[in-house]
C-alpha cells in the first residue's frame, strides 16, 4: 500500500487525507470488477493449494505418522480455509457494491446495441436512402436471375447424367448378352 503524501507548505495538515478518503469511497464499478476478478483468482489459487495439501496428507488409518508433520499440515490447511472464507466475504462485498452501483442504471435493450441499416440510412438524406434501396433491389434481382440460370443448368446436367447412365446401362446389357 502507498503512504499518504506529506502536506505541502501553506496547506493545512489533513487536506490530503480528506481527499484520499473521498477518492477511496468513490471507487468506480470497473475497478470493483477488477478487484472482484483478482479475488476470484485468489480464491482459485487458495483452493488449489488446499487440494494440494489434502492430496499430500496421509489419512490416520493406523499407519504410524509423525504427529508434528500432521499438526503442521493441519495448521496450514486451517489457515488456507480461514483465508478462503475471508476472500469469499470480500467477494460478496464487491458483488454487493457493484449491484448497488448498477441499481440505478436502466438496462439497455439488446436491440439498441446492434447497429441497424435503418439507423445508418437516417443519418443521410432521403436521396442516399433511396439510392441504397434501389441498389439493393437491383442486386436482389441479379441474384434471382443467377439463381434461375443456375437451376436451369443443374436441370440440364441432371438430364445429361441420366442419359449417360442409361447409355452405360445399355452398353453393359449388350456386353452381357454378347458373352
Amino acid at each position: 500500500m502507498s503512504t499518504p503524501p506529506l502536506s505541502g507548505a501553506g496547506m493545512p495538515p489533513g487536506t490530503f487525507s480528506g481527499t484520499q478518503a473521498q477518492a477511496a469511497r468513490e471507487v468506480n464499478t470497473a475497478s470493483l470488477c477488477r478487484i472482484g476478478q483478482e479475488t476470484v483468482q485468489d480464491i482459485v489459487f487458495r483452493t488449489m493449494e488446499i487440494f494440494q495439501l489434502l492430496r499430500n496428507m496421509q489419512l490416520p488409518n493406523g499407519v504410524t505418522y509423525h504427529t508434528g508433520t500432521y499438526q503442521d499440515r493441519l495448521g496450514k490447511l486451517q489457515e488456507h480455509l480461514r483465508q478462503l472464507s475471508i476472500l469469499f466475504r470480500k467477494l460478496r462485498l464487491v458483488y454487493d457494491k457493484c449491484n448497488e452501483n448498477c441499481a440505478g442504471l436502466d438496462p439497455i435493450p439488446i436491440e439498441q446495441l446492434i447497429p441497424y441499416v435503418e439507423e445508418d440510412g437516417s443519418k443521410h438524406d432521403d436521396r442516399g436512402a433511396a439510392s441504397q434501396l434501389r441498389f439493393a433491389s437491383e442486386e436482389r434481382r441479379e441474384i434471382m436471375e443467377v439463381n434461375k440460370k443456375l437451376k436451369q443448368k443443374n436441370q440440364q446436367l441432371k438430364q445429361i447424367m441420366d442419359q449417360l447412365r442409361n447409355l452405360i446401362w445399355d452398353i453393359n446389357a449388350m456386353l452381357a448378352m454378347r458373352n
